[in-house]
């Protein structure tokens, strides 16, 4: 049972229990508080037969309020740990025991839900030690149980009788009474000319609504009726990183080709210097414009804090936005037609019910400070609308000043100084990292699992195929870099799963099915209305865009001014005798607004939002106007590379034969360039559908005149070829240099997937050095423990220093026993995390907080010892335990060394990081066998006085890391000092 459902059973049975005292006519005497229901009816009722014929009845009681808080508890406040849970749930229990639920107070109180909650928190104590989330399920949760416990009583026979009964002796005093009673009703006011005593009702009725409607989102679409495959939001959400925006997000143009990214960058980094997660940037501000492109996940966050909002469950820096009301408000609903006032702010969420929303409820949580206002899309609305939002949104904020609010943009619809004044502060949502994408990967895949009768394969093959797509974006680069936001990134994961694991042979219809997602068909699909406004088609969006990308591209250019683009659309326009629009300025803002595929980087600019897209569209516009020669001329330039080989995708066969023949035949006559033209002709294979025979041959010889590798540059530009290359490479390197041979491995590496690794599991026998070290250098590219497996394992590692480089090799480390020097630059939370290296001699790694220097026991081989970053020393006495220890190097905390570090006479070698010019080098006083010390600067400070190592009596040399050296170097007689 989970703890949800165990608390809903235990408020079930407290009700039920207050429910028979009551019943019974006991007077809730302190013994009787004690007993459980089946005590308590044996006490109250003779016969064991009636006595289990009324447990019964109590149990199905019990089992009623069970039914209706079980889903409450799942739903309300699900970001509360355990520990808090249970508190809250002990306090409503206590609080129902301690309190006067007998029928005179119940009818006392008119048997009003409200006025009993009210007089049991005026005379009972609340429970201590909870925070504001947790006091605010207590309250809600509390209401709840009086609510059924009122319902449950007035159903009971014989309550209708004590009523009655009730009623006739207060006759003597019914006036009195009645004012009582009007006493108690609620003040009329400005925001509650009805009173308020509804609105807890509606608001747990409007929450609920809220909870269900917007917790929803679109998977993928089928093919067959382009109905989409719909999950929890909740479970596909995936948080996303976000900078402060100042409006001028420009990109370097990208000019030589993607490379392969090797695996540590698919880990979490330490720091936030790729942007902060957006909940963090959303929980320092109380009013924010997020801008972001299309399909970077802008709606989809307005969503996630809205039902996040209505369950309670916000938790970090958002905690404190719990208890808030959450109004979702879709501007483009309001296009044509006037800006809702509060009073319809819920029609699109909630219009079900605000027929029954008592009078004036939205604007007391606008004036309360108690609602979040989300406003998604004003880039949906008609430019002349837009301007009506930051009126109408500076009416809002100064009648309701303290209400927390989150606009959404695209960046051309709303400069990020659009609501400066209003005191707004502008985020912009980031393309996700590589560790953003895998954690979108798994979400996307675990959200799947919930259409159960609707998956579009079996369930136990959902697992193969999110490791199939992590694999393939990590093996190439050009998916990892267009599945940068979570609209592409969706698409991506839905055609590899519909498609049956397998992506396209090459990038030129990945891009195409992107570009038509975002130039026209989700808009729409969604009938946005500055969208539904235009008359243009897919294939006229398609005809502008390539025409602008090739302006850009001819003249090496990745942006270009607002009016001169204008101009260009004009021209083109001018030729679409079709078409009635010819205003150029009024298109292209069209095209920059919705067709998702440009954007304005700076005031007055556009730009195309990946490269890739720009390249993509010239290279078809280039095989359209029949540009090949142009093309051919450009070959050298690494600009072009990109355009060209998509071109050669693009082209017919009489097009592709001149392209790569014109760069075979330049190769052939150009020495200065014959290398970086074979490369490009090669990797335009990746994109062709075929070539004749005699190009095919010639292709083939401009491979084989790559190969082997022997610079250090050629296995980028070799594994930038892509697979194909792998077929030219040998099956054993017994034929190469020391040299070809490690560069070999190199490029097969970068080139990565199973093909590849088939070929280095074959290497793994080569016992030169430099082969050995390369493959070790491999691991970085490949998933860890298969890697370890097929080809650490057979690798000489001793004397070789193998650097681990992200969490999944620790675990994988562990396999290879013979390991002896190992570096572990992924940051450690402490040194429990270290694998288990029993041979393992030479050891430096990277600890986030405390390290407990005692657990070094389990190397007892250990030799040399560099420890980095750490916050905190415990238990450095334990280094006394090493036998074999002979160099160590530590993180200096303090200025007059570490204490408790023992003496160890066999220390050859000392280094200490964190030195500054107030470290006093006395404690060294007793090392008197170091011969090498090293010093790190912390922060580029000057040396300490080094005076206190002229007792060191065989210390040779000092060398200084970091330190300033504008001043000259402190001597030490006989001991050379160096600065590094």
């Amino acid at each position: 049972m989970s703890a949800e459902a165990a608390a809903a059973l235990r408020l079930g049975t407290t009700v039920a229990k207050a429910a028979a005292q009551m019943w019974l006519g006991g007077r809730r005497r302190e013994q009787e508080r004690q007993l459980d229901m089946a005590g308590l009816i044996r006490l109250r009722v003779s016969g064991l037969r009636f006595q289990r014929g009324v447990h019964r009845q109590f149990e199905e009681i019990a089992d009623a309020v069970y039914d209706r808080l079980a889903p409450y508890l799942e739903r309300e406040f699900r970001g509360l740990d355990d520990g808090a849970r249970q508190a809250v749930l002990d306090g409503v229990c206590d609080t129902f025991e301690a309190a006067d639920l007998s029928d005179e107070a119940v009818l006392a109180a008119d048997v009003n839900p409200a006025e009993i909650v009210r007089r049991i928190t005026g005379t009972v104590r609340p429970p201590v030690g909870l925070g504001e989330a947790e006091s605010r399920l207590y309250e809600l949760l509390f209401t709840e149980c009086v609510e059924y416990y009122v319902r449950i009583v007035r159903g009971l026979p014989v309550f209708e009788e004590r009523a009655l009964t009730e009623l006739l002796a207060r006759t003597t005093s019914l006036g009195t009474e009645i004012a009582r009673i009007l006493e108690r009703l609620p003040d009329r006011s400005l925001f509650a000319p009805e009173g308020t005593d509804r609105d807890g009702d509606f608001r747990r009725r409007y929450l609920e609504l809220v909870s269900t409607t917007l917790d929803e989102t679109e998977l993928y679409r089928r093919t067959s009726d382009r109905a989409g495959a719909r999950v929890r939001l909740s479970v596909a959400y995936v948080s996303l990183r976000a900078t402060g925006d100042d409006g001028n997000r420009r990109r370097p143009a990208r000019s030589l080709p993607m490379l392969r990214p090797d695996m540590s960058d698919w880990e979490e980094p330490g720091t936030e210097s790729a942007g902060m997660r957006v909940e963090a940037a959303l929980g320092g501000a109380t009013r924010v414009l997020v801008r972001g492109e299309a399909g970077s996940g802008k709606t989809t966050l307005l969503r996630w804090l809205a039902i996040t909002a209505a369950r309670g469950a916000f938790t970090g820096e958002l905690a404190d936005w719990n208890g808030l009301t959450p109004v979702f408000v879709k501007l483009r609903e309001y296009s044509g037609r006037e800006l809702p006032k509060p009073e319809a702010m819920l029609d699109s969420v909630a219009g079900q019910i605000t027929g029954v929303m008592p009078r004036a409820w939205v604007e007391r949580q606008l004036a309360d400070g108690k609602a979040l206002l989300l406003i998604d899309g004003v880039d949906e609305l008609l430019d002349g609308e837009r301007r009506g939002v930051r009126d109408w949104l500076r009416g809002l904020l100064a009648a309701y000043g303290s209400v927390r609010v989150v606009v959404t943009s695209r960046p051309a619809a709303a400069r990020a100084d659009w609501l400066r004044r209003e005191r707004f502060t502008a985020l912009h949502l980031d393309r996700m990292t590589p560790p953003d994408l895998a954690a979108f990967v798994r979400q996307w895949h675990q959200a799947v699992r919930e259409l159960d009768d609707d998956l579009p394969c079996a369930a136990d093959e959902l697992p193969h195929y999110e490791q199939s797509l992590l694999t393939s974006l990590k093996d190439r680069p050009h998916l990892q870099s267009l599945a940068g936001t979570p609209l592409l990134a969706a698409m991506l994961c839905a055609m590899h799963l519909d498609r049956g694991s397998r992506l396209p042979r090459d990038r030129m219809e990945l891009y195409r099915d992107a570009l038509h997602t975002l130039v026209h068909e989700r808009d729409a699909d969604r009938n946005v209305p500055s969208a539904v406004d235009g008359r243009l088609s897919l294939n006229d969006k398609l005809v502008l865009l390539r025409d602008l990308a090739w302006r850009l591209s001819d003249n090496n250019r990745s942006e270009i001014g607002l009016e001169q683009a204008a101009v260009h659309v004009g021209r083109k326009l001018r030729g679409m005798r079709h078409l009635d629009e010819q205003d150029g300025t009024r298109v292209l803002q069209q095209l920059r607004d919705r067709a998702g595929i440009l954007r304005s980087p700076a005031e007055g600019r556009v730009d195309f939002v990946h490269r890739t897209f720009q390249e993509y569209l010239a290279a078809e516009e280039a095989a359209e106007e029949d540009r090949v020669g142009n093309l051919v001329e450009r070959a050298h330039l690494d600009l072009w590379r990109e355009t060209i080989i998509m071109t050669a995708g693009h082209a017919n066969r009489p097009q592709r034969e001149e392209l790569l023949g014109g760069i075979l035949d330049r190769a052939g006559v150009e020495p200065r360039y014959a290398r970086k033209l074979r490369l490009l002709a090669a990797a335009c294979q990746e994109t062709v559908p075929e070539v004749s025979e005699g190009l095919a041959g010639r292709l083939d010889e401009a491979v084989s005149a790559l190969l082997p590798p022997r610079r250090p540059t050629d296995p980028p530009a070799l594994a930038a070829v892509g697979p194909s290359v792998l077929r030219k490479m040998p099956r054993s390197l017994e034929e190469l240099t020391p040299k070809a041979a490690a560069q070999t491995v190199r490029t097969v590496a970068m080139i990565g997937g199973e093909a590849a690794l088939g070929l280095l599991e074959g290497y793994a026998g080569d016992p030169r050095d430099e082969v050995v070290s390369a493959l070790i250098e491999a691991w970085s590219y490949f998933e860890a423990e298969a890697y370890a497996d097929r080809v650490m394992a057979r690798l000489p590692l001793d004397g070789h220093r193998v650097h681990l480089t992200h969490t999944a090799q620790l675990g994988a480390a562990e396999r290879l026993r013979s390991l002896t020097a190992v570096s572990i630059h992924v940051k450690l939370q402490d040194l429990s995390s270290l694998p288990a290296l029993p041979a393992v001699e030479r050891l430096l790694c990277l600890v986030r907080g405390t390290a407990d220097l005692a657990l070094l026991s389990r190397l007892p081989r250990l030799e040399h010892f560099q420890l980095v970053a750490a916050e905190s020393l415990q238990h450095p006495e334990a280094l006394a335990n090493l036998p074999a220890l002979r160099g160590l190097h530590l993180p200096l905390l303090q200025p007059d060394g570490i204490p408790g570090l023992p003496i160890l006479p066999d220390i050859y070698l000392l280094g200490f990081s964190g030195v500054t010019a107030d470290t006093r080098l006395d404690f060294l006083a007793p090392y008197s066998g170091v011969e090498y010390l090293h010093l790190m600067s912390a922060s580029g400070s000057r040396p300490p006085e080094l005076s206190p190592l002229s007792k060191l009596p065989h210390l040779r040399s000092v060398t200084l890391f970091g330190f300033d050296a504008a001043d000259p170097l402190p001597q030490v007689p006989g001991v050379e000092v160096t600065i590094a």
